[in-house]
């Protein structure tokens, strides 16, 4: 499949979408596992909520809340990421096996660059830092155009519109997945009811050029994934 599926694992109280139903180390892990059956490529390991108005924690429970969890899924099988913006926590998930940091605030972007560097893990930055990540770095690092961080309907629709245009740039991860821009367009209030307009979005950036999808509904994208390369 030429779009990887990266699934997501939130272990929070909080996440907007599934905060406390995999809060503990034990339903972590099992959804992880669970998601690489359903045919996940990419496992996204986070401790810390990125839903609007969310309050920031410090690194060490960040870290509390990760470090379990990675010690179990040694030896899973597929790469895991971990989403953190802390150089703190981002060191020691390198050190515990992580192959990969997804870092999704611009000011730390540089902090992970240098500990990226001098290892052989990927990165995921915002869009907006690519212009200052070093060359050497671009061939193992994808590039999140942010959709729905911050952003109003009408920019979130000039991102998607504009995601071939972040392809040609470099390997492209768009998370595509329980977005508000989706219930803005479709008008669908009940949550969990909006997985067709997720899977719009899946395809039309496999389309544009995409190299990964970031979602929950694993299974539902590897299928959607999987027609859409076989009809090509």
């Amino acid at each position: 499949m030429s779009c990887k599926v990266m699934g997501i694992v939130n272990v929070t109280p909080d996440s907007f979408s599934d905060g406390g139903k995999f809060f503990s180390p034990e339903e972590a892990v099992r959804r992880a596992r669970n998601l690489v059956e359903e045919g996940a490529d990419i496992l996204d390991i986070g401790g810390e909520s990125t839903r609007p108005g969310s309050v920031p924690i410090a690194w060490d429970e960040e870290w509390a809340r990760i470090e379990p969890v990675l010690m179990g899924l040694k030896g899973i099988g597929v790469e895991v990421s971990v989403d953190t913006y802390h150089p703190e926590t981002a060191e020691r998930a390198l050190g515990l096996g992580a192959g990969m940091i997804n870092c999704v605030y611009e000011d730390s972007a540089r902090e992970m660059f240098k500990i990226v560097r001098n290892c052989s893990a990927e990165l995921v930055i915002p869009a907006k830092s690519w212009g200052a990540c070093p060359q050497e770095l671009k061939a193992r690092s994808y590039l999140d155009p942010m959709l729905g961080f911050g952003t109003t309907r009408e920019e979130d629709l000039e991102i998607l519109k504009s995601l071939k245009s972040f392809a040609a740039e470099g390997r492209l991860l768009v998370g595509a997945s329980r977005k508000r821009i989706i219930k803005k367009l479709t008008g669908e209030k009940v949550p969990g009811k909006d997985i067709a307009g997720n899977l719009a979005v899946v395809i039309w950036a496999a389309a544009q050029g995409a190299s990964a999808v970031r979602v929950h509904d694993v299974r539902e994208t590897v299928q959607a994934l999987k027609v859409w390369n076989l009809l090509q």
